[in-house]
């Protein structure tokens, strides 16, 4: 688990009918506003993550052949990953070219579970072990932590869903739910973001 307030947040979203999504918003309140965020890219981040919410209306994990640099799926469908790579590419990173770089000048610093001997621009990005090392080898990573106060506004979390190496991602946004003291966080787990 990478945080244990991410797992419940995880739970809660898992329905995708229009009352419970409306059920989870109503108990929030946006704390702090975009406007107080000093970090543009983070703001655009954020922007991205919520806007997604209302056009990634499904889960698709097959593998697709996309543009490079700058390739994506469709907007109304994706994974986990690409609600995190949309939200980067808003503020000006390409996660695609960036990690297919880093992945052709050391390939062997990343996982090994496909067996690949090439690096993939069409799929290495959207994988959250790549990503996971992409961050750690560019020292981006933050101390796992079960403290929910721990991770803020524009964080990208990612945690293990079964305890057996079913990883996930997502982006922790400025909705602050009211209830349980916890900022939400945005991803798709098979209903869409």
């Amino acid at each position: 688990m990478f945080c244990l307030f991410i797992t419940l947040a995880c739970q809660t979203n898992l329905q995708s009918t229009a009352q419970t999504r409306h059920s989870i918003f109503s108990a929030t309140s946006e704390q702090p506003k975009l406007s107080e965020i000093a970090s543009k890219e983070i703001r655009k981040m954020l922007e991205s993550a919520v806007e997604q919410t209302s056009l990634t209306k499904s889960y698709d994990s097959n593998y697709t052949v996309i543009a490079y640099p700058n390739g994506d799926v469709s907007v109304e469908k994706g994974v986990c990953t690409d609600i995190v790579i949309r939200a980067f590419r808003r503020a000006g990173v390409d996660l695609q070219r960036e990690v297919h770089e880093d992945m052709r000048t050391n390939f062997s610093s990343y996982p090994k579970k496909w067996n690949l001997k090439l690096p993939d621009a069409n799929i290495d990005h959207r994988r959250v072990p790549n990503l996971q090392t992409f961050f750690i080898r560019k020292g981006k990573s933050l101390p796992t932590t079960e403290k929910s106060e721990d991770c803020k506004p524009g964080d990208v979390v990612s945690w293990d869903l079964n305890g057996k190496g079913m990883t996930h991602i997502g982006l922790v946004s400025n909705i602050y739910n009211e209830g349980t003291k916890r900022y939400l966080i945005i991803h798709n787990i098979d209903a869409g973001a």
